[in-house]
């Protein structure tokens, strides 16, 4: 299949045969429980997962890749392909269980994909995504830590993070300027963290971070104030990366009591 990749749809296709079986393995596709695949692009990860379950849902934004991918898989398995953006795809419409997603995410998309996908966990059984090597860091980062930050706290307060490969730019066409890795999330059971309202979780999050030099005091200020934070242990003049996930989750909790009571 020739295709000259795009730079608005941050093409970087994946070639190397030993990453691409590692990654299938990885995946252990079986019957049970259905795969989707987003930006399957030439198909290195679709042919040889198809070549091991009997069908395949793969989500393609490039409409000039769709007619040759399904030409190049229709004697393989059923390969059902949905053309349009994974950034407005709704994913639990697709199977009544729940399914693996897994791709070669576009570096440019991948954080607010990360976050659409966030909101539709209740259909995911588990995610296995290649992504920038440095947005892997912030997801996998532990408090105190240059790397720990929104990204960190909202994927970690609902999925269990692994890093799994660090990929090199050889292993794709055209090579992108920065390294690669492979990644696995997998949700969390809804108790873990008892978030009582994730909206207002995420408000406090992102308010927190957005302003990460600031004190929580101030970087807070007009939502959460020091009576607060005395009772609920958390020292005021600290800062976003100082937290752990169950702190932010404590102060989204008594605020949720406090405006339902």
């Amino acid at each position: 299949m020739s295709h000259q990749p795009r730079k608005r749809f941050g093409q970087h296709f994946l070639h190397d045969r030993s990453v691409i079986q590692h990654i299938v393995d990885a995946v252990n596709p079986d019957e049970q429980v259905p795969i989707v695949e987003i930006g399957p692009g030439l198909g290195a990860l679709t042919l040889p997962l198809l070549q091991r379950v009997a069908a395949l849902d793969v989500v393609e934004i490039d409409r000039d890749l769709v007619q040759a991918l399904a030409d190049k898989c229709h004697n393989i398995g059923e390969l059902r392909i949905h053309q349009g953006d994974a950034l407005k795809f709704e994913f639990c419409t697709l199977h009544n269980e729940k399914i693996k997603i897994i791709g070669n995410l576009p570096y440019n998309i991948s954080t607010p994909l990360l976050f659409h996908l966030l909101k539709q966990i209740d259909c995911i059984n588990s995610m296995l995504f290649m992504m920038q090597k440095e947005v892997v860091e912030r997801i996998c980062a532990e408090k105190d830590s240059k790397h720990y930050g929104r990204l960190t706290v909202m994927i970690q307060s609902q999925c269990h993070v692994e890093k799994l490969l660090t990929i090199g730019a050889g292993a794709f066409t055209p090579p992108p300027k920065v390294e690669s890795s492979l990644i696995r999330l997998r949700p969390l059971a809804s108790e873990q963290f008892q978030i009582m309202d994730n909206d207002l979780f995420s408000q406090i999050v992102k308010l927190a971070f957005n302003y990460r030099r600031k004190t929580l005091r101030n970087a807070l200020r007009g939502l959460v104030d020091e009576s607060i934070f005395g009772e609920l242990g958390i020292v005021s003049t600290s800062r976003a990366e100082n937290l752990t996930i169950r702190d932010f989750a404590a102060m989204a909790n008594y605020l949720y009591k406090l405006n339902n009571q």
